[in-house]
């Protein structure tokens, strides 16, 4: 049927869909029942642990006299304390990306003629098959650019020769070309939307091998391809905290799953893609964006903590924004008294709202991250702690680099494809048995009947 005919189905399909609702509705008491850990969580919200992971470690409690005690967060990529790794580039005037994603791959962080050779090795590989772009990219546009992205990726499995081979030193060689492409799918896909779709001017700039992952991501964004050096070295902090974050969140655990049933490493990451981009996970950063844009519409003075409260509250009564009850970016699965992703981010953010002239819009995002902590304590009678996560400031940031919102989700992209590499890897040197999770059958038994008889 075409698209153009769906239309006439429309009280078929709902007729439909309420059967699909009437019969497939299970009794919620049966979870607990069958003592069912929904969302792969123990009832006091804790991960279930499915697997074993070197890449990083992820702290937000200590055991003290036997009993877990919130503790500021913390995060490790390889054992490396991430506020050592941010200090260490950062004091230095370096781009600390690609040093990043050398110590996810390898373990171990680079001397500087290791580091060296594999920003070469990154700048070679970031160039894709003739014509890609205007035979794949071009083809097909839509505002979806991690649709666009996944789609790339798995046309990519037909250039490759050695597609299916799953050694090490050739899923080696298909990430470190992904990691380097990533930048180039993202934002030719963005480009590729904005003229088909939104009828603008059309800019494919190639990429500069003399510049670092974020440079050239704002190289091949910007029609004269200009940026400052804070621009830069934001985008890149932001690459480097949204590069890897455990095994368990939901991407990086579609890249175990997938890689377990022994699939190719095109195919693994475009499933990850593809849990990437849902609102819960990665698309977060774009609500946080759109959230506050309501509240600076429906708050007028933005220093006054009874109307930001008033509204908060409105908004997690389902009152205001979207009316879902949700304050975005406040709150994480697993940290409670403080992300360290969002704290080492809000002061970097806070420096460059100084040079864009627009402290006042950031003074309000700390106010609200202040005020949020109260209310959602007070409104949901959450007591282990709430703070703001690394999508909190990410839009604001992203905001003031002039990024469309198109791309907000596919910048997380680029930057966690280190750590989906780290674990298709890891996974495929520690392969044991597929993973299969059991899901308990709570379903009656029917006869058939004949269907002259139903």
């Amino acid at each position: 049927m075409s698209i153009e005919n769906y239309s006439e189905t429309t009280t078929e399909i709902y007729s439909l869909a309420d059967k699909c609702m009437k019969n497939n509705n299970i009794d919620p008491a049966l979870y607990t029942v069958h003592k069912v850990k929904r969302g792969l969580r123990d009832l006091d919200g804790k991960g279930v642990v499915t697997g074993l992971t070197e890449i990083s470690t992820i702290n937000s409690y200590r055991e003290i006299d036997g009993e877990s005690v919130p503790c500021e967060g913390e995060l490790y990529y390889r054992g490396v304390d991430i506020h050592s790794i941010v200090d260490g580039f950062t004091k230095e005037g370096r781009f600390g990306f690609e040093e990043t994603v050398y110590l996810l791959l390898f373990g171990k962080l680079p001397e500087e003629e290791e580091l060296k050779g594999f920003q070469k090795l990154l700048y070679e590989y970031r160039t894709l098959p003739t014509n890609f772009v205007r035979d794949v990219i071009m083809k097909a546009p839509n505002a979806d650019i991690m649709n666009s992205l996944a789609r790339s990726v798995l046309t990519l499995y037909s250039y490759d020769r050695n597609a299916n081979d799953l050694s090490i030193p050739n899923v080696l060689r298909q990430s470190i070309q992904l990691i380097a492409n990533f930048p180039l799918l993202s934002v030719y896909a963005y480009q590729a939307y904005r003229h088909y779709i939104k009828g603008r001017g059309l800019y494919i700039h190639n990429p500069d091998k003399e510049l670092s992952t974020a440079e050239n991501i704002l190289r091949l964004l910007r029609p004269d391809k200009s940026f400052t050096d804070l621009e830069a070295k934001l985008l890149d902090l932001a690459l480097v905290l949204h590069a890897e974050h455990g095994g368990g969140n939901n991407s990086t655990f579609t890249t175990h799953v997938v890689t377990s049933s022994g699939t190719d490493t095109y195919s693994s990451v475009a499933a990850s893609l593809c849990s990437l981009k849902g609102p819960k996970h990665g698309g977060a950063n774009v609500k946080v964006k759109l959230m506050f844009d309501d509240i600076k519409n429906n708050v007028s003075n933005w220093n006054d903590d009874d109307e930001i409260k008033d509204y908060l509250i409105k908004i997690l009564d389902k009152e205001a924004f979207d009316k879902t009850g949700l304050i975005y970016g406040m709150g994480h699965a697993v940290y409670s008294l403080s992300d360290p992703r969002a704290c080492i981010f809000q002061k970097f953010v806070g420096k460059l709202s100084e040079e864009k002239g627009r402290l006042d819009e950031f003074e309000l995002y700390k106010n609200v991250a202040r005020l949020a902590t109260e209310v959602i304590a007070e409104k949901r009678r959450i007591y282990k702690g709430v703070s703001p996560n690394i999508d909190f400031y990410s839009g604001l940031a992203y905001s003031m680099l002039d990024l469309p919102e198109e791309l907000y989700t596919p910048i997380f992209a680029v930057a966690r494809i280190a750590g989906w590499s780290s674990h298709r890897m890891e996974e495929l040197i520690n392969a044991g048995k597929i993973i299969r999770p059991a899901y308990k059958s709570v379903a009656k038994t029917m006869e058939y009947v004949p269907i002259k008889d139903r």
